[in-house]
């Protein structure tokens, strides 16, 4: 590594940046936000960087923060405009399978933002009893004690479908990823 430092700064006049450069095997390299995946047949596939997911996240979660005083429609319309545009860039990458778990988890916080919105009982029993769901699950749903996060996940789940976020205007990230592919 030296030697090649010392040929591209001395012979090329180059300049060297230590912390974006960097020899060693594909998939543990980081280039544009994309890495490889050696598969077990010997089939090199491109993914998203493990950076590249967790910097995604921190966007979302940033934008379903449930102490941040905005409209379900306001959070809805930003995420899919930031999530379009990253789509676009990111359809290069070969992981449906990723994409489908970050909108399951986008889903999710969605809803523990809902809930959080709905802070009174009664509030509760309106909404859920205007999502059609039967009398005991809403009683069982309102009158639960645990928090945003748990409530979000199992009984909101069945409440809050993926038909439902889609008629709120939500993007589905693995739709934009197969029509983006099938367009290629």
């Amino acid at each position: 590594m030296a030697s090649i430092r010392k040929f591209l700064q001395e012979r090329l006049k180059l300049k060297v940046n230590e912390q974006k450069s960097a020899v060693d095997r594909p998939w543990k390299l980081k280039f544009l936000g994309f890495s490889m995946h050696k598969a077990k047949g010997g089939k090199i596939f491109i993914r998203l960087a493990p950076q590249t997911i967790e910097r995604v996240k921190e966007k979302i979660r940033g934008i379903t923060d449930r102490n941040k005083p905005i409209s379900m429609a306001e959070r809805i319309e930003r995420l899919s405009s930031y999530l379009g545009g990253w789509m676009g860039y990111f359809t290069l990458a070969e992981t449906l399978s990723v994409f489908k778990e970050l909108e399951g988890w986008m889903r999710r916080r969605l809803r523990m933002c809902l809930w959080k919105q709905w802070k009174r009982v009664r509030t509760r029993y309106r909404e859920l009893r205007a999502l059609g769901l039967p009398e005991w699950v809403i009683h069982e749903m309102a009158n639960a004690r645990k928090g945003p996060w748990w409530i979000a996940y199992g009984p909101m789940n069945r409440a809050l479908g993926n038909a439902y976020w889609r008629t709120q205007g939500l993007m589905s990230l693995t739709e934009r990823y197969q029509s983006l592919r099938q367009a290629w």
